[in-house]
């Protein structure tokens, strides 16, 4: 490692299936790894010393650092300049024993997506002080020494049970605020004129666009994480919310060129942007690009509108199809008495709850695959981006239900977990005897965070893939296999017969 000029495993799609050593994957340089690892550092200190860091700060930093979201060295520096404590250097830890190396990993991205998902809530007016709390004494832990399995697991495992709570103090933010998403179809056309396609997950920047833009000619499209946007009655009444625009995050080189539409970048997600539409990308919050245009603290997304209006959009109008999304735990839970019976009698045989963070890296076909094989008389749960993977398939209905049922964002995973448990008090059984099996794509660090949620509440026998975190230790592995069960996935047609079976 003392050679290298950068190492970086925190997402699924690292080199050689190790780590990044001279660039990120990402598109991130050498440099950017460099000062999003003093930009931890520092957090770890002012944890260590009990320096007082503004929630917010923490929690906009901690969100720097996640894959995808801030390559703009200027703006990392500004947040290191603000936390203004020395660096704790993170070599500590990643020449540490293999073990503890891998739980502090571990640890690290688990509270980096709790940071994402406690920063939404914050938003909303949230009071989040347990949860940054337990960020701070995580911190803590990582810059100490002399820590092995025992002391660190339960800090991993008590990472899963801080990350429920910000799953759902943002679950009820974003009832409160936008009201209680309702199953809905979204149109996948683009009309003619003057469009916007805001992208990542910040329904509050969305809604202020959305206000900002009323009258003003011009049509706001969701795309990747957004989509579930048009489920929330606060955000459709909006009658220029106009339908989604492209897939999962991976494809927007490819789907954004050249297209004559301006581009809002609310959260993570964000791949270095190409020569032909970089002129029209903005960024929000903790996302930053050089040379993009930021939109700052006041939230007036004017620039984003006048670039809108100046490309003009298309003439004509481009592709069509609908997706369907909305299937929270509000709707599915109310019709709670209906699913149970149709379980009991035996028309629903199991329920597949298939999604997380989709990626670039091969392999992920799988997931297609697998739930183009699922039997008919099942039901196939899904959130997260992973959902672009199969959420056009038409695999019909099943008393009343649509057989692909779209929860929402990965920031909904709580709707997921909500529905199981009711479903398990229901059937007066617990989460593992329910005809439920989890089969789960991983990227960043939000679905870290939200594995160990669903390893907290008890959840066994997932299935994880495309592959396996480098950044786990053989025991560390082991461990997670003979407590939990977790198994990487092989081939959709072995992983279903042995499901079934």
């Amino acid at each position: 490692m003392g050679n290298t000029k950068m190492f970086c495993m925190q997402c699924e799609q690292t080199a050689g299936g190790q780590a990044c050593t001279n660039s990120g994957l990402c598109g991130k340089t050498a440099n950017t790894a460099k000062l999003q690892d003093e930009l931890t550092g520092s957090l770890i200190t002012a944890a260590r010393k009990s320096v007082t860091i503004d929630d917010r700060l923490l929690l906009e930093a901690l969100f720097a650092t996640l894959t995808n979201v801030n390559f703009d060295d200027a703006a990392l520096s500004r947040f290191i300049e603000r936390v203004g404590q020395p660096y704790y250097n993170l070599y500590k830890v990643r020449n540490a024993d293999e073990d503890v190396r891998s739980l502090k990993t571990l640890l690290l991205l688990g509270i980096r997506g709790v940071a994402a998902y406690a920063g939404h809530a914050l938003v909303l007016g949230c009071d989040v002080g347990e949860v940054t709390a337990f960020i701070r004494k995580a911190l803590t832990a990582i810059g100490e020494d002399g820590q092995g399995l025992d002391e660190l697991l339960p800090l991993v495992m008590e990472c899963g049970q801080v990350n429920l709570s910000a799953l759902e103090l943002l679950d009820r933010a974003n009832t409160e605020t936008f009201g209680v998403p309702a199953p809905t179809a979204v149109s996948r056309a683009i009309e003619p004129g003057p469009f916007i396609v805001v992208s990542g997950h910040d329904l509050q920047d969305l809604k202020l666009l959305l206000e900002q833009s009323e009258g003003r000619r011009v049509n706001i499209c969701t795309h990747g994480e957004m989509l579930p946007a048009h489920a929330y009655p606060e955000l459709k009444k909006h009658r220029h919310l106009k339908g989604n625009f492209g897939t999962a995050w991976q494809n927007q080189q490819k789907e954004f060129d050249s297209v004559p539409a301006a581009f809002l970048f609310t959260t993570n997600c964000l791949m270095p942007p190409k020569a032909s539409y970089a002129d029209r990308v903005f960024t929000s919050a903790s996302v930053g690009y050089p040379a993009l245009a930021h939109i700052g603290e006041d939230k007036d997304f004017t620039p984003v509108i006048n670039k809108a209006l100046e490309l003009g959009g298309y003439s004509e109008p481009r592709g069509g199809g609908t997706f369907t999304t909305g299937f929270a735990h509000g709707a599915v839970l109310g019709i709670a008495d209906t699913v149970i019976k149709a379980v009991k009698s035996g028309a629903i045989k199991r329920f597949f709850l298939v999604g997380g963070c989709d990626g670039a890296k091969p392999g992920r076909g799988y997931f297609t695959d697998f739930v183009k094989q699922t039997p008919p008389d099942t039901i196939i749960l899904t959130l997260g981006c992973g959902k672009y993977r199969f959420n056009d398939l038409d695999l019909g209905d099943l008393g009343g239900l649509p057989r692909i049922l779209d929860m929402g964002q990965c920031n909904d995973a709580y709707s997921a977990i909500k529905v199981a448990l009711a479903l398990a008090d229901a059937f007066n059984c617990g989460v593992n005897d329910l005809p439920l099996s989890l089969v789960l794509s991983w990227y960043e660090q939000k679905a870290v965070s939200i594995l160990l949620t669903l390893l907290y509440l008890g959840i066994r026998n997932i299935r994880l893939g495309p592959t396996l975190p480098a950044f786990i230790s053989p025991n560390v592995l082991n461990r997670l296999v003979e407590d939990f069960g977790v198994a990487p996935t092989a081939a959709p047609e072995a992983d279903l017969a042995a499901i079934l079976a």
